[in-house]
């Protein structure tokens, strides 16, 4: 067996040496090759291969240094994304982690000789939030695609659910003051009854008396009348208040109450339209513009993740942030993301499954799936459990019901 055989104690020393991360400062980038002292490097450097190297790199060197730079960043990086996406950690945890690749690009090749200055330079460009410390430098990797997108949506709906109330509010005054022209106007005791009631801008304000009290009467439309045209035998002539209870009161009722001519058996009930009155109000309190909630399935629809694998693929939610944005952990490897609701859609499961209402009126119910209507994209549902027990849904929207997993 010779000296320097494969099997021989020195040749398997020397496999266990460089196999090894070795020292930096005895790396050729140029030739990727790693010597193990400074002796092996000087005559590495004095070889042939290793100058013509040095002459490609003579001919353009701002050129070499520069793609090693971005390529040694975009590695960083990609680290930092993968592993300390949403941490604040130490600069020199995270660069231990990334050399301990022994092929990585070295950053004695590329534009910045210590750490501190790669570290300050992410800083200047806005990659990282970068926090000098008593201990070290610390950064925080700045996400700029997925928070881009999430603030701009964010801020979107806060100025069309602004405007929306704007709106609202400016229609609730316009019909205030339409309801109070129009009272005024039919307890004004006009005598031209042909006349057109006046505007909100022909009104004038009441001149009263600091001494004065001010007192409101209100009056149904048969009161009026009778004030109009009293009894001939002087009955009645005092015009009671709208709070008095009385025969007049009783007989507004019953009139109020009453169904037309004609609709007997197929107008609804005043029972009926209670409902529906009810359902209406449930539905406006209860429909929101988010619907994110903890122990649902979802399905990523975001093609951003279609090259992590993540696109189209389902998720359980374990935690709601700020409402719209949710924390999933993904069915298949149990990795965690964080995605907003703009990029997750509901997953309706089989009939006889659980689902969860999570936007409408009976939001927050849970409920089992009778049916579906594929036509028009809506279900039957029965809430289970709670007030509701035993209610059935006709139709509710697949953008209104979950999965509950």
């Amino acid at each position: 067996m010779g000296k320097n055989d494969f099997l021989t104690p020195k040749a398997i020393a020397n496999r266990i040496k460089a196999k090894g991360l070795q020292k930096l400062r005895w790396y050729c980038q140029m030739c990727q090759k790693q010597c193990r002292d400074e002796n092996g490097f000087k005559c590495h450097c004095m070889s042939e291969s290793h100058q013509r190297q040095m002459q490609v790199f003579g001919q353009n060197p701002n050129r070499v240094i520069g793609g090693y730079s971005e390529e040694f960043e975009r590695s960083f990086l990609d680290h930092m994304s993968r592993s300390h996406r949403f941490s604040r950690i130490a600069a020199t945890v995270v660069y231990n982690e990334y050399i301990s690749d022994r092929h990585h690009v070295h950053m004695n090749s590329t534009q910045w000789a210590t750490l501190t200055e790669f570290v300050k330079y992410l800083g200047r460009t806005g990659k990282c939030k970068v926090e000098e410390t008593p201990k070290g430098w610390f950064i925080t990797y700045i996400d700029r695609d997925s928070e881009t997108v999430f603030k701009d949506r964010l801020k979107n709906k806060r100025l069309r659910s602004d405007l929306v109330e704007e709106e609202r509010q400016e229609r609730t005054i316009a019909q205030q003051i339409e309801r109070a022209a129009a009272q005024l106007y039919s307890t004004s005791g006009s005598a031209d009854e042909n006349s057109d009631p006046p505007k909100p801008d022909d009104l004038q304000p009441l001149a009263v008396k600091p001494s004065e009290k001010v007192i409101f009467s209100l009056q149904t439309s048969s009161a009026s009348s009778s004030k109009a045209n009293p009894p001939a035998d002087g009955s009645g002539s005092t015009s009671r208040l709208g709070f008095d209870e009385g025969p007049d009161s009783e007989r507004t009722i019953k009139k109020t109450k009453a169904v037309p001519a004609g609709v007997g058996k197929v107008g609804k009930s005043v029972l009926d339209e209670l409902m529906i009155e009810e359902e209406n109000s449930k539905e406006k309190i209860n429909r929101k513009d988010y619907w994110l909630c903890e122990g649902i399935v979802v399905k990523v629809v975001s093609k951003t993740l279609a090259d992590k694998g993540y696109y189209k693929q389902k998720g359980l939610v374990r935690k709601v942030i700020d409402k719209y944005l949710g924390e999933i952990e993904m069915l298949g490897n149990k990795h965690l993301l964080r995605v907003d609701q703009e990029e997750l859609e509901t997953v309706i499961p089989q009939i006889g499954g659980l689902v969860r209402i999570v936007n409408g009126a009976y939001r927050g119910e849970n409920a089992k799936l009778l049916s579906v209507d594929t036509e028009r994209f809506c279900a039957k549902v029965q809430i289970e459990k709670g007030v509701y027990d035993g209610r059935v849904l006709q139709a509710v929207e697949y953008e209104d019901i979950c999965k509950v997993l």
